[in-house]
């Protein structure tokens, strides 16, 4: 039979841009379309091996500063990115990020929705193939219910493609709540296939406790998923709410406990609350983003978080930070967690702002546009002295689910136990009771500049009321459907308010 090379016009469009910013990229371009062999005008899957590991690689995006951190990050009340003369300016992209004032043309909206659905359509081709076994087939099924569930919580609507379908027929699109239904049956039909692995520092692989931890993931915010309107409101059902304290358990089981560190957690040799991890690169753009120019190592001093986030933790919660070592050794300049007020060099001494000659010291207070260097508390979690590997997955968060899944179930009593457990582990001091607004604030002390606040803004119903919220519109709680997309496949239809 004849063989043939033809280009699959996957769901995305546009990926040959280059994402503009202010420093360098560190994570690799994607291409606009996918070369696939093809006997007699039908689609042959390739080599399963390879696009699995592939599939792996692309774990490294969710490493960058930019897209689907940055929708995750800059539009909650956790991250400012502040321009400081022409840095980070970008033509605003980041500044209307922070003001809920983006539209279907954003940079970052429209490169988030193409890398998400690449690789959703490069997990389904392995899905396709012919001699996939079925541990093959139950990774690939994770990796797009991975994927997938962040084109669902962003944009309410997912564009699907059978591999098998040909080069013009336009891919379906799936409703928010048909797309959790897909999801679920994914991870579903992958759990009982998918190898058990216990904390490890290396866990890049596909295993039951992710699938669990996002099935968790899943049933907390299902009221979201399936409301008639996308802002609500949200009618949270106990026996969805017990199902995230099933998942939960389940990882529990596996071994996974919290590290009396908390710190630690972050660093290479960090385990026993690491779930699931991207070995792509390195977690370098989380300090790279926010250090300051002066600083070892030179950061392109960017985020900072803001003074009233800041303010939600006691001053002997050890989560809020450890002062720099400065001991002489290479990167002991900087401190753990919040960084503020007077910084010091490797070896303990003042620091001095190169850009100004004075003393560097980080301020409470930061603006949004015409910021001088040294404004804004920066944060860091993953130190460039420690850190090794990049979280996707940590058993804290599985166990902040379960806390709030025991809430909104009714079992105030055991959610309090369960963040007591976690305040423990951390010695900060235990709680005495434990309402909605405390869970909220107690999921940010422990899960802050992680990545995924929005999504915990629209399930309490605060993301439109965050400080620096220009647009405080409900429909924001979605992002547009990028228009280059829309044009490409007319099965699209903008979501409401664009």
């Amino acid at each position: 039979m004849k063989t043939n090379k033809y280009i699959v016009r996957t769901l995305i469009v546009g990926l040959g841009l280059t994402t503009i910013t202010s420093c360098t990229d560190l994570v690799n371009n994607e291409k606009d379309s996918i070369v696939r062999q093809s006997e007699g005008g039908t689609p042959v899957a390739g080599d399963p091996v390879g696009l699995l590991e592939s599939a792996y690689k692309d774990l490294g995006f969710y490493t960058d500063q930019a897209n689907a951190y940055a929708l995750g990050m800059h539009t909650s009340a956790e991250m400012i990115p502040p321009t400081r003369g022409v840095d980070w300016g970008d033509n605003g992209v980041w500044r209307t990020l922070d003001q809920h004032t983006w539209d279907a043309t954003h940079q970052q909206v429209r490169d988030t929705w193409n890398s998400l659905n690449s690789r959703v359509f490069k997990t389904t081709e392995i899905l396709a193939s012919t001699t996939a076994t079925a541990a093959q087939k139950a990774e690939a099924k994770f990796l797009r219910a991975w994927n997938m569930y962040h084109v669902m919580d962003f944009y309410g609507q997912v564009p699907f493609r059978e591999f098998t379908q040909g080069v013009d027929d336009l891919p379906r699109v799936m409703t928010r709540s048909e797309a959790f239904d897909f999801i679920v049956k994914d991870l579903e039909e992958a759990l009982p296939v998918l190898v058990k692995a216990g904390p490890s520092a290396s866990n890049g692989v596909a295993n039951k406790a992710a699938a669990n931890f996002l099935l968790a993931k899943l049933y907390l915010n299902k009221a979201v998923y399936k409301a008639s309107t996308p802002a609500g409101p949200y009618t949270f059902d106990k026996a969805d709410m017990d199902k995230v304290s099933t998942y939960v358990n389940a990882i529990t089981a596996d071994g996974y406990k919290l590290d009396t560190d908390y710190f630690n957690a972050f660093t290479k040799n960090g385990n026993s609350e690491t779930i699931f991890v991207s070995l792509e690169g390195t977690p370098q753009n989380r300090w790279f983003m926010t250090l300051h120019y002066s600083q070892n190592p030179s950061g392109w001093n960017g985020f900072t978080t803001l003074a009233d986030f800041y303010d939600k933790f006691e001053k002997d919660d050890p989560r809020i930070g450890k002062a720099a070592k400065g001991d002489g050794t290479e990167f002991s300049g900087i401190g753990y967690g919040f960084l503020i007020g007077k910084q010091v060099d490797d070896k303990g001494k003042d620091l001095i702002d190169s850009r100004t000659q004075k003393v560097l010291s980080f301020t409470r207070d930061v603006p949004l546009a015409g910021a001088a260097t040294d404004k804004g508390i920066r944060a860091i979690k993953y130190h460039p002295a420690t850190a090794g590997k990049y979280i996707l997955m940590r058993y804290a968060e599985a166990l902040m689910m379960k806390a709030e899944a025991q809430l909104r179930g009714g079992d105030a009593a055991g959610a309090l136990v369960t963040v007591n457990s976690i305040r423990t582990a951390r010695k900060a001091k235990a709680l005495a009771s434990i309402n909605t607004d405390g869970m909220f604030d107690e999921i940010g002390r422990e899960l802050y500049w992680e990545g995924g606040k929005r999504t915990v803004e629209v399930r309490y119903g605060k993301f439109t009321t965050g400080a620096g919220a220009d647009n405080k519109e409900a429909y924001t709680v979605l992002f547009p459907i990028p228009a280059i997309a829309l044009v490409s496949n007319p099965n699209l239809k903008q979501n409401q308010g664009y």
